[in-house]
């Protein structure tokens, strides 16, 4: 045996990660390839085995590591996630549509039928469940990445933890925190404009209130929200009930706090 071959031999096996897609918009995936030069340090940590957003090797599980984005909106999704939790030691939800469901879930509740019939030409073809759910809704998740998308910071630090045997740093205070640790002036108060940031997690490093415009809550409630305080606030500066509902039903429509929220 020569010396390149022993020294493979005595290579330990790199973690196996395996990134998948679900209804979803790609964005989240392409967070990852967005890592840029941090990528390379990923690849090097672990073996790429699924992932066909960016290469089309395919390995077999079972998987170290699975990435999942996006929601369940079809039975076949609904029969393929098992298969994914069966082949994953560890998985993990990234974005908004894998972890509440997304935007597409605004259909809950409402005649999907309907709509298929005003869309498309055939929708006999159309084969969808009524409803667009999160991952968690059909099976165990380790860890979720919130977001719209997801914030590269947050992948890169939950990845490093995993292949570390840590458990991922992940926060559950509100963007108005981050807001006042930027130095941000608060929106709301300054100048009345509508912001969820009091009742959404942060993450997004306080993105649009740094650009002097409210949150949109694109990473979803915040652990324990009062979102009955800040709806009589919003009220207050002006907003009708239909903006409210669209305010709190957007890129987060299937969160429990921000349906709630909406409904009432």
């Amino acid at each position: 045996m020569n010396t390149r071959s022993a020294r493979n031999a005595q290579a330990p096996r790199r973690p196996r990660l395996a990134v998948w897609k679900f209804a979803s918009c790609d964005g989240c995936q392409l967070s990852l390839l967005d890592c840029e030069d941090e990528l390379l340090a990923v690849a090097e940590a672990v073996e790429l085995a699924y992932f066909p957003e960016a290469t089309s090797t395919v390995l077999p599980g079972p998987y170290d590591i699975s990435l999942v984005e996006g929601s369940i909106t079809t039975p076949h999704d609904r029969e393929r996630i098992q298969q994914v939790r069966r082949q994953s030691k560890r998985l993990v939800t990234i974005g908004a549509c894998a972890t509440s469901g997304g935007i597409q879930a605004l259909r809950n509740g409402r005649d999907v039928t309907e709509f298929a019939r005003i869309v498309y030409a055939r929708p006999e073809y159309i084969d969808t469940l009524a409803t667009s759910t999160p991952i968690a809704a059909h099976v165990r998740v380790d860890h979720e990445l919130r977001g719209c998308p997801i914030d590269k910071g947050q992948l890169l630090a939950t990845l490093a933890a995993l292949l570390h045997g840590r458990r991922p740093p992940l926060p559950s205070h509100s963007v108005c925190e981050a807001c006042k640790r930027a130095g941000h002036v608060c929106v709301m108060v300054a100048h009345g404009t509508p912001c969820l940031g009091p009742v959404t997690q942060t993450g997004c490093g306080a993105l649009c209130p740094g650009c002097a415009r409210g949150c949109y809550g694109c990473f979803g409630p915040k652990e324990t929200p009062n979102t009955a305080a800040l709806s009589a606030h919003l009220a207050a500066l002006g907003m009708d009930d239909a903006a409210r509902r669209r305010l709190y039903q957007t890129f987060n429509a299937g969160a429990e706090a921000f349906r709630k929220a909406g409904d009432a």
